[in-house]
């Protein structure tokens, strides 16, 4: 019982206040904050094909990802078109009066497929923008502040041009999508670009397979925890000053004249915080994928024209003006440079000038030494017309100016390096025009020898064109990198969507499967000495698996672990974020093993830095503290990769481990780096215990750290 008598003649208004407040608050309901996200689709959405559908569709993958904060519903129906008049329409569906009555607070769209089937095309000039209008405008209905994301269909690799057919896709639907995206103020997301290099990720031509699930989901993912800021006025110009707006693949693009230069913004729909922009130098809207992908990511694309310069003192002096102007606007401090073919004399010339203004350098194909191109003085073919305004935009009136010019970034590569932003360069390797072992090669070395950061990709047979890559994923994850934008998936917990029999599982028996083994052991196994946890590797211990095929490493174990209880928790494939997922949803510790073993993070090489693969390892040590509060840690990080001690994968291994060493320090973990233990006398990895990959062990190898670990176990556990 509460008693409410107060001496009124010693309240104040504040305690009033918090009185009022407590009495109102013991009858409130709680509130709920969670976000609904409802995914529309087709069989995509649906998750048709995908190894254990339930558990691996997109939107139950991105539910994952999200946690109990969100809740996300899968409203997809195979078959279905877009359009009213389509032959199975989505309006006609259960899903769809589902969805509405849903009532989400974020609605993903992804339609349009099958509506490039021949007999539904015929209605998409008409009807495909009318219908999709309406479709969005159902939800708005319902709800006013629904946020709306049209995801442009992924590419169809199919042969029969009577079903689902790319070029339509490609050429009718996502040109169609992108106009209404505009339209209406929808966001649109490019899923498209994400698997046109990727058909292995669509193991019947059309549909993504549980892998391809997962790039869908964590794109989305991306999305729904974007970190926006309050957008103010874009910019402000003199008085009178006209702007020209139009649609940029579904963003509004400002044209302008800036102090005479002719200029472009193309503005995204949810501004990032901090404002970031990229200013791009030549070839504007050319292989535009990677900056629909930065604008999708809240950041502003520019323009300023500088033609004819060859980034000259004139080029700069206008791009420090327009500088100048965006940041007075409220733009970032410092701004991403895009600089394709002769675009990378400016973007080094004026970052040159100034460096602590860039955030990064993305050059593709760059002409980075105006005697290689326009002047043709190497292996290249030139351009007369181009090299003869060249020397007049540089004042080169002789020949003794020609022999003593140093005003091309080629010249200037010793300074630009100790300015410590990071680059990247894009290459073709058979290019004519602007060859690279006269340009970013030499560069390249430069840099390099003079301590600093770059990043290229040469494409091999490729000439000068096409600049960028067909998937600008690399491109984009570099630039998100240099600006601290980059989500680093190593550390966020999630199940893996792995399912090959490839992995040393039966048939059928993907990774949930797997995981659910594991953890079925550990609640049946009593007094358990050894729990083994990482990926294929720890996997090929054996252990007590039903469901593996392929363990190298039982007969060391049978010998090293004789006498003791021992699970092998490895799942093939499973990177940091896997194990973080295992750790909080299995049931590890229910019988409190005496040592458990961690090597993990090797899988995440293809797809993480080292540094964020510190992170995800850091943090997996962290949670099995937590986890295992009464075992000893034996903590591997991750086993030796590479197998010569010069290689890159050696040189990503070595920094990890710098990165991780100092986890040694806990009282319960014992840290051990073992590529002393597997390496020969030249320092690079045993053949006799590696297998060609330089990852996996062979059965010698098991013995040796079996081995190593029984000696642990008996020193840690034992104790004589």
């Amino acid at each position: 019982m509460i008693n409410y008598k107060m001496d009124i003649d010693h309240i104040n208004l504040k305690q009033i206040s918090l009185w009022l407040f407590f009495i109102t608050c013991l009858g409130c309901k709680e509130i709920d904050h969670t976000i609904k996200i409802a995914c529309i689709g087709d069989s995509i959405t649906y998750g048709y094909g995908v190894a254990n559908r339930e558990n691996n569709n997109y939107p139950q993958q991105l539910q994952n990802l999200l946690g109990d904060d969100y809740e996300v519903k899968n409203f997809g129906v195979s078959g279905n078109t877009l359009l009213k008049k389509g032959d199975y329409p989505y309006w006609a569906s259960d899903k769809y009066q589902e969805a509405l009555a849903f009532v989400p607070d974020v609605v993903y769209i992804k339609l349009g497929t099958n509506d490039s089937k021949v007999h539904n095309r015929i209605y998409l000039d008409t009807d495909f923008e009318k219908d999709y209008k309406n479709l969005i405008e159902s939800f708005k209905q319902k709800n006013k502040n629904v946020r709306v994301v049209l995801l442009l269909p992924v590419p169809a690799f199919t042969k029969d041009s009577s079903s689902i057919w790319n070029p339509v896709i490609k050429e009718q639907i996502i040109p169609l999508t992108q106009k209404v995206a505009f339209d209406t103020q929808s966001e649109v997301l490019d899923l498209y670009q994400l698997f046109i290099d990727a058909p292995q990720l669509l193991p019947d031509t059309v549909h993504p397979s549980s892998l391809g699930a997962t790039r869908m989901a964590r794109r989305v993912y991306e999305d729904v925890t974007f970190k926006s800021q309050e957008e103010t006025k874009l910019f402000n110009v003199s008085k009178g000053q006209d702007i020209k707006q139009s649609s940029f693949h579904g963003f509004v693009q400002n044209d302008f004249l800036y102090k005479g230069t002719y200029c472009k913004v193309v503005e995204p729909k949810r501004v990032a915080e901090g404002k970031p922009w990229v200013i791009r130098a030549r070839f504007w809207g050319h292989e535009p994928q990677t900056d629909i992908a930065l604008l999708e990511r809240g950041f502003h694309i520019a323009y300023c024209d500088v033609a004819n310069l060859f980034g000259n003192s004139e080029a700069v002096k206008r791009w420090n003006g327009f500088y100048d102007f965006m940041t007075e606007n409220g733009f970032s401090k410092k701004v991403v440079l895009e600089g394709m073919s002769r675009g990378g004399l400016i973007v080094y010339n004026w970052a040159v000038e100034n460096p602590e203004k860039v955030a990064c350098v993305y050059a593709d194909a760059p002409v980075l030494d105006g005697a290689s191109w326009p002047g043709g003085m190497g292996e290249g073919k030139g351009s007369l017309s181009d090299w003869e305004r060249f020397r007049e935009a540089y004042h080169i009136i002789s020949e003794d100016k020609l022999i003593n010019f140093k005003e091309n970034p080629i010249h200037y590569a010793e300074a630009i390096a100790k300015a410590g932003f990071p680059m990247m360069h894009v290459c073709g390797e058979a290019d004519t025009i602007v060859p690279v072992d006269e340009n970013t090669r030499p560069f390249e070395e430069k840099i390099t020898d003079a301590g600093g950061n770059i990043i290229t990709i040469y494409k091999a047979g490729v000439q000068h064109h096409p600049h960028s890559l067909e998937n600008p994923t690399p491109i984009v994850d570099f630039i998100l990198r240099a600006t601290n934008r980059k989500i680093n998936f190593a550390i966020v917990p999630s199940p893996s969507s792995e399912y090959r029999s490839g992995a040393g599982w039966k048939q059928g028996k993907g990774w949930w499967y797997q995981m659910s083994d594991i953890d079925s052991l550990c609640r049946i196994t009593k007094n358990l000495d050894i729990l083994l946890i990482g990926n294929s590797i720890t996997q090929g211990w054996g252990g007590g698996r039903t469901l593996t095929t392929y363990n190298p490493g039982k007969v060391a174990s049978e010998i090293h672990f004789k006498g003791l209880k021992y699970i092998s928790g490895g799942i093939s494939g499973d990177r940091t974020e896997h194990v973080l997922w295992r750790l909080q949803k299995g049931n590890y510790n229910v019988n409190q093993p005496k040592l458990v073993t961690l090597a993990i993070g090797v899988n995440n090489f293809a797809y993480n830095s080292a540094n964020e693969i510190s992170a995800g390892i850091i943090k997996v040590v962290e949670l099995m503290e937590t986890t295992f509060p009464d075992s000893e840690i034996l903590f591997f990080g991750l086993l030796p990769t590479g197998l010569d001690k010069h290689s890159d994968r050696r040189k990503k291994h070595d920094a990890i481990h710098e990165s991780i060493k100092h986890l040694g320090e806990k009282k319960a973990v014992h840290y051990y780096n073992m590529v002393k233990v597997f390496s020969d006398e030249n320092g690079n990895l045993n053949p006799d215990y590696y297998s060609g990959d330089g990852i996996h062990l062979k059965p010698e190898g098991y013995y040796v750290w079996g081995n190593f670990i029984r000696k642990k176990y008996n020193e840690l556990i034992i104790k004589p």
